[in-house]
């Protein structure tokens, strides 16, 4: 169950990242696929099913998130993920505001990469034996 479960959560982190940078993509170029319902909704399901099945993770392997550093870690993280993603998507005022705001979320979801694959919030240093 764990394995399979892994696999439904890294595969859906994986859609979230591509589907953020295609719409960056987009953003910035001005595309009108931006306005494509699909295009609207599909983000929101795909983020919905990578936390639920990240959840899901949790309960199965009994793990204390106050306990556990790491996984206090991703959660804010992830928090800031959202929000730099929404001011470069949608709230930013100027192209320059929503490209540092891009790169900001691109780098907290580097950030969380690191920190799954470490199990520590020091993510890469941690990862690559620093």
């Amino acid at each position: 169950m764990y394995a399979a479960l892994k696999i439904v959560h890294v595969s859906f982190a994986i859609l979230s990242i591509a589907g953020f940078v295609l719409r960056g993509v987009w953003m910035f170029g001005h595309s009108a696929n931006l306005q494509r319902r699909i295009v609207r909704i599909a983000p929101h399901v795909v983020d919905t099913a990578f936390l639920i099945s990240g959840i899901w993770l949790v309960v199965i392997l009994h793990l204390a998130v106050r306990e556990q550093a790491w996984l206090i870690a991703k959660l804010v993280a992830l928090i800031l993920y959202i929000v730099f993603g929404a001011i470069a998507l949608r709230r930013g005022r100027t192209l320059q505001i929503r490209a540092a705001a891009f790169v900001a979320a691109l780098l907290a979801y580097l950030y969380i990469g690191g920190v799954a694959l470490s199990r520590s919030p020091t993510s890469w240093v941690t990862f690559f034996g620093g």
